[in-house]
């Protein structure tokens, strides 16, 4: 699959070009460069080691915002089956950011919800670069109750750089319905799992990001704040976002170490950009895994361990250091 290359990617992308030049010359000449185009493919997959095997903080971020990057109704489209989407908050609209409805996946029937950017510039405005609304997340809200109701599991996938800061989106109280969904999600008596497949962005992941499984893309990140923010509050620039990316320990495998997320979920070398289908192949097989282990738990004890998982977040054991001795 043909991507846009990022700027760190720029040198596996020029001995591409010079492989494609050497196959050129051979089929156009009629010379036999096979020893030189092995070597070429040697030198490339020595590169691609060297630069995806140890990757920055900051490059992942720009791996997660990919434009190339399988969105939500890719996962949609090719992990799952049978979905039917359904529209609307029932209090003031449709928020296309957000979309939502029934689906299946694997053996189970389930509700999925998740915010969707746009590929162009039309479909972004349709979508609100994935900015969801206040009636985008009282529309999940309105489907994770259904879920509840008909004893069907809630499956988020969180892609956002946060909620829709504008006046509009503060008039209908956007805080609040983000802040509902918090609460409400904590006592869903359903199982819920959630995914950050791309941008998890402050509130705006939040809001559909409580559950009792918390899953991360390996290249996606998760943050209370973007690293530009960040950089342009502490150090008055944003030119400095790849030293914030590094301190707000906002990648999956940081989030991994820090135990608030329980799975890291592995992407092809790269980035999920390369190869949808396997990204969405290791999606499936990591949620259906723990769609099992939740599923087969009695509601008392899947609502107990739920409310254990976030109490312990934040919980830390200061050491005591000795007493000074006395004279």
């Amino acid at each position: 699959m043909k991507t846009q290359p990022l700027e760190f990617e720029k040198p596996i992308r020029d001995l591409e070009q010079k492989l494609e030049e050497l196959k050129k010359q051979s089929r156009e000449h009629d010379i036999d460069l096979d020893p030189e185009v092995l070597r070429m493919q040697e030198k490339i997959e020595e590169t691609k080691r060297a630069v995806y095997e140890k990757l920055t903080a900051w490059q992942r971020v720009q791996i997660a915002r990919h434009t190339q990057r399988p969105y939500m109704l890719d996962y949609i489209k090719l992990a799952f089956t049978d979905f039917v989407e359904l529209h609307g908050d029932r209090l003031f609209g449709e928020d296309y950011a957000m979309p939502g409805g029934l689906a299946t996946l694997g053996d189970f029937r389930c509700v999925v919800i998740g915010h969707q950017k746009g590929r162009d510039l039309k479909e972004n405005l349709k979508r609100n670069f994935g900015s969801a609304h206040p009636e985008g997340y009282r529309k999940a809200l309105r489907l994770m109750r259904l879920a509840e109701k008909f004893h069907l599991p809630v499956i988020t996938l969180i892609d956002t750089p946060g909620a829709y800061p504008g006046i509009g989106a503060e008039e209908r109280h956007i805080s609040e319905a983000i802040a509902i969904n918090l609460r409400e999600m904590v006592t869903l008596k359903t199982p819920v799992i959630c995914v950050v497949i791309g941008e998890g962005g402050s509130g705006g992941a939040l809001g559909i990001g409580v559950g009792d499984r918390l899953l991360m893309l390996e290249n996606a990140y998760y943050s209370v704040i973007s690293p530009e923010g960040c950089a342009a509050i502490l150090w008055k620039h944003r030119s400095h976002a790849p030293e914030a990316a590094e301190a707000l320990k906002l990648t999956a495998h940081d989030l991994e170490e820090l135990k608030l997320i329980d799975e890291v979920i592995p992407e092809p070398h790269g980035g999920a950009h390369h190869d949808h289908e396997k990204t969405a192949a290791e999606f499936k097989k990591s949620v259906l895994k723990h769609l099992k282990t939740l599923s087969a738990l009695p509601l008392k004890k899947l609502l107990a361990q739920r409310y254990e998982k976030f109490r312990k977040i934040g919980v830390f054991q200061e050491e005591q250091l000795p007493k000074k001795p006395t004279t």
